[in-house]
C-alpha cells in the first residue's frame, strides 16, 4: 500500500472517481447528439449517418483495445500520476475537437483520442489498488462501479437536454468539466506508486491480443470466453444503433434519446446494486446466466418488432435481468482460474469485449443503414435488432451446451 496520508488517499480516491464518472458520462453524452452531428458535418442522410457512426464507434473501441494494456503496463514503470493527468487533459482536448469538428475526419480523430484517453480507467483502478489495503478494495472498487453507473445515467440525460441547444453544446460543457478536473488533479493528485515498487516495462504485457492467451490455459475457460464474445457482439447493437433507431422508428428528439438511455442505465444499475447478491445465493451463477441470456434474446427481438413507444418503455424494465449475464459468466471463468491469474483473466475479458464491440458496431450499423436505404428488399428500422437477437440466441445455445461442465 502507498505511504500516503489518509487525507491524500481520500483526495486520490475522489479524483479517481471523478475521472471514471467523466469518462463514462462522455460515452453516454455523445449518443443522443451523434446522429445530428454526423448529418450536419458529413452532409449525409440518417442511414448514411448510421454507417459513419459505426465507424466512429469502431475507431473508439480499437484505440481503447490497443492502448489500455500498454497504458497499464507503462504506469507500472513510470508511475500513475503523469499518465492519469495526460489522459484527463486529453479527454478535455477531445471534447473540444468534437465541438469544433468541420469534417468527418475530425470526428474520427476525436473518437481515436477518446478511446486512447478512455484507458484512464485502467490507471484509476491501479491508483485505488495502490492506496487501499486488500481487505478494503472491494468497497473502493464498489464506489468505482457506482461512479460508472452514475455516469451512464447522467451522461445521456445531460447530452439529451443540452442537445436541444445544438449538437455541439454538450461537448463544450463536457470539455469544461474535463479540463476543470485536470486542474483539480494537478493540485491534489499525488503519485501513488513509490519508486521501489515500480518494475520494468514488458512489451508482452502491452500486447492486447496476448491478453487473450489466458483463456486457453485453464480447462473450461475457453468455451465460456466464446459465449461471452458472442454475447458482447450481439449486445453491441445497442450502442451502435439505439439513437439512430429511435429517430427513424419514433422520431425521437435528443432529449428523448437521452432519457431512454438514462432509464436503461438506471434499471441496470439498480439490478446490479441490489439483486445480484441475493439472486446468486438463491439460484447460482449458471441459472442466472441462462436466465439473463434468455431475457436478452426476447428483449432484443422485442425492440426489433416494437411499433409504439410504450412497448419500448415496458421492454426497458423487462430488460433488467440481461445485466446478470456479464458478471455471472465472468464469475464462472474466475472460479476456473487460479488466484495468481485473476489479473490476466480480467485483462483478457477487457480485450475480448473491445474486440466484440469493434466488430459488432461495424456489423450492426451496416445492417441498419442497408435496411433503411432504397436498396433494401424490405425497409425497416428494426431488422438489426432481429439479427442481434439471433446472435444472442447462438450465445444462449452455446452456454446450454457448456452448462453441465461449469455447474
Amino acid at each position: 500500500m502507498s505511504p500516503l496520508s489518509p487525507a491524500a488517499a481520500r483526495r486520490t480516491l475522489a479524483f479517481a472517481l471523478i475521472v471514471v464518472f467523466i469518462d463514462i458520462s462522455g460515452v453516454g453524452l455523445i449518443l443522443p447528439v451523434l446522429p445530428r452531428l454526423i448529418e450536419e458535418v458529413g452532409h449525409v442522410s440518417l442511414d448514411g449517418a448510421a454507417s459513419v457512426g459505426g465507424g466512429l464507434f469502431a475507431a473508439f473501441s480499437l484505440a481503447q483495445l490497443l492502448c489500455a494494456p500498454a497504458v497499464g503496463a507503462l504506469s507500472d514503470r513510470i508511475g500513475r500520476r503523469p499518465l492519469l493527468l495526460l489522459a484527463v487533459g486529453g479527454i478535455g482536448v477531445d471534447y473540444i475537437l468534437h465541438a469544433l469538428a468541420p469534417t468527418l475526419g475530425w470526428l474520427v480523430v476525436g473518437r481515436i483520442l477518446a478511446g486512447a484517453c478512455g484507458s484512464s480507467f485502467v490507471i484509476a483502478n491501479a491508483c485505488i489498488a495502490d492506496i487501499t489495503a486488500p481487505e478494503k478494495r472491494a468497497r473502493a472498487f464498489g464506489l468505482m462501479g457506482a461512479a460508472f453507473g452514475l455516469g451512464f445515467v447522467l451522461g445521456p440525460a445531460l447530452g439529451g437536454l443540452l442537445g436541444a441547444f445544438g449538437p455541439r453544446v454538450p461537448f463544450w460543457v463536457a470539455a469544461g468539466l474535463a479540463l476543470a478536473n485536470f486542474v483539480f488533479g494537478l493540485v491534489v493528485l499525488p503519485e501513488t506508486l513509490p519508486p521501489e515498487r515500480r518494475r520494468r516495462f514488458r512489451w508482452r504485457e502491452a500486447n492486447p491480443l496476448g491478453a487473450l492467451a489466458v483463456f486457453g490455459r485453464y480447462p473450461g475457460v475457453l468455451g465460456l470466453a466464446g459465449v461471452l464474445f458472442v454475447y458482447f457482439f450481439g449486445s453491441s447493437v445497442y450502442p451502435a444503433i439505439w439513437s439512430f433507431w429511435g429517430i427513424a422508428q419514433f422520431g425521437w428528439s435528443e432529449a428523448m434519446i437521452g432519457a431512454s438511455l438514462a432509464a436503461f442505465g438506471l434499471v441496470m444499475a439498480l439490478l446490479q446494486s441490489t439483486a445480484i447478491g441475493p439472486a446468486v445465493a438463491r439460484f447460482g451463477e449458471v441459472r442466472l446466466a441462462l436466465f439473463g441470456l434468455g431475457v436478452s434474446v426476447a428483449c432484443c427481438a422485442g425492440y426489433g418488432l416494437a411499433g409504439q413507444v410504450w412497448v419500448v418503455a415496458v421492454l426497458l424494465v423487462l430488460h433488467a435481468p440481461d445485466g446478470f449475464v456479464h458478471p455471472m459468466l465472468s464469475t464462472l471463468m474466475s472460479k476456473a482460474v487460479p488466484e495468481d491469474a485473476q489479473g490476466a483473466l480480467q485483462g483478457g475479458i477487457s480485450a475480448l469485449m473491445n474486440l466484440a464491440m469493434l466488430a459488432g458496431t461495424l456489423f450492426f450499423t451496416q445492417i441498419f443503414g442497408f435496411f433503411l436505404s432504397e436498396r433494401a428488399p424490405v425497409r425497416s428500422a428494426g431488422i438489426a435488432y432481429l439479427v442481434a437477437a439471433a446472435v444472442l440466441m447462438l450465445a444462449m445455445a452455446m452456454f446450454i451446451r457448456l452448462r453441465r461442465r461449469v455447474s
